[in-house]
């Protein structure tokens, strides 16, 4: 009893006794080091290795757990992902087609390109990025692709156009003739009395469709006079009386 009222009217043993360092004799308690007790000293710490982290740490110390996990996340990180771009022709974009892109460090990546695919669109090959540590996996490489213009073809969606140049008489008289499209050249039939900017459908020739099935091509036709001019298309002409009767421009608006 003499003991504890001597450490209750002592301030300083009081407030030791609060904090643990005594028990209620006055004796001294055994103290448990933390990390922090370590790394604010000139002493190493027990535990620590090579690389200056505790591999043990009190399961009080927080501060020294953020570290483990810290050094723990280093040590299996996950491989960057590598960037690219890789241009392609028009027709391997509505078609599909396997092209190999060759990397700043010589190594060449076999990118597959899907069937539709459209300008700026990018490709995700996976573990084709910068290798990882430890168990971390590598990175992917993304490949944004750029579809190259062709002199033939424009696309809207699905669908494609094309501009195709026919003579007077296939005009007047219609005719077969033959027709690019991405899978080759088709044989398609004009009608009688065509002209400049008549168009024309060839059905599922377009781009592929993600629910399935293609777009369709559309085929715009251009009357293309001779050159030079044939005298006697011009004595035709001359001589043609309801050809000078007719004006093709008295439907527009004045």
């Amino acid at each position: 009893v003499a003991g504890a009222y001597d450490l209750l009217s002592d301030t300083g043993k009081r407030k030791r006794f609060d904090d643990g360092e005594i028990d209620a004799s006055g004796a001294e308690r055994p103290q448990h080091p933390y990390y922090r007790d370590f790394a604010s000293s000139d002493q190493p710490h027990p535990y620590a290795d090579a690389s200056g982290f505790a591999d043990y740490m009190d399961n009080d110390d927080a501060f020294a757990e953020l570290l483990r996990r810290t050094r723990q996340a280093q040590a299996n990180r996950r491989g960057q992902d590598m960037h690219y771009r890789l241009a392609i022709d028009f027709v391997d974009s509505i078609m599909g087609a396997t092209k190999r892109l060759t990397l700043p460090d010589g190594s060449t990546l076999d990118v597959r390109i899907p069937p539709g695919l459209v300008d700026g669109q990018t490709i995700r090959l996976k573990g084709k990025g910068e290798p990882g540590a430890g168990k971390g996996g590598p990175g992917d490489a993304l490949i944004e692709v750029e579809v190259l213009p062709d002199p033939r073809f424009t696309r809207d969606g699905d669908d494609i156009s094309l501009e195709l140049p026919i003579s007077l008489s296939e005009a007047v008289l219609g005719g077969k003739v033959r027709v690019p499209t991405p899978t080759g050249e088709v044989t398609m039939a004009v009608p009688k009395g065509s002209n400049t900017g008549t168009t024309l459908r060839l059905k599922g020739k377009g781009a592929p469709r993600r629910g399935g099935g293609h777009g369709d091509e559309f085929v715009r036709l251009k009357v293309v006079l001779p050159k030079p001019s044939d005298p006697e298309l011009e004595a035709f002409v001359s001589g043609w009386g309801k050809g000078k009767d007719f004006n093709p421009r008295e439907d527009r608006p004045s």
